[in-house]
């Protein structure tokens, strides 16, 4: 789902419920109204390093250590410098509900390998690389033995 099918879902709803009386909420300032909730989080993010939504979650900052971790192409190491990052832990009622009746996101399929690919293979640097495809055997072409009319 994206902001824009959230606030048409919000603009229906109200509209519907009738919300503004004598008056319908359009979409430009329901989008505006989302806005400002978006940014309200991330403010609170950012000064207070912690959000607490009642039935919803909890979204946090936290900081992750700095690292050493490996380049998979070269195999060179390489410093992860610290960051922050924004966690989510849910709500009680929300885990209760996306596990009795969500169905599962559809899964972004990764192409298939052919019957003839083989697994990847270590190389000297010891970083795994797809193995070059089988060769295909050469097609034959079948031609008539009959002598040509002159």
């Amino acid at each position: 789902m994206t902001k824009k099918e959230i606030v048409r879902t919000i603009c229906d709803r109200a509209n519907k419920n009738k919300l503004i009386p004598k008056h319908n909420l359009t979409q430009l300032a329901t989008k505006e109204i989302v806005q400002w909730t978006f940014e309200a989080i991330i403010e609170a993010l950012v000064n207070d390093g912690r959000i607490e939504l009642r039935n919803f979650g909890v979204f946090e900052v936290k900081q992750r250590r700095p690292r050493k971790a490996r380049n998979p192409r070269t195999g060179d190491p390489v410093s992860v410098a610290a960051k922050n990052v924004v966690t989510f832990q849910p709500g009680k009622e929300m885990e209760e509900q996306v596990k009795r009746f969500a169905k599962p996101a559809e899964a972004k399929k990764k192409p298939r390998r052919g019957k003839g690919a083989k697994p990847a293979e270590p190389s000297a640097n010891g970083s795994a690389v797809p193995a070059a495809p089988a060769p295909k055997p050469p097609t034959e072409t079948v031609t008539s033995e009959a002598p040509t009319a002159t």
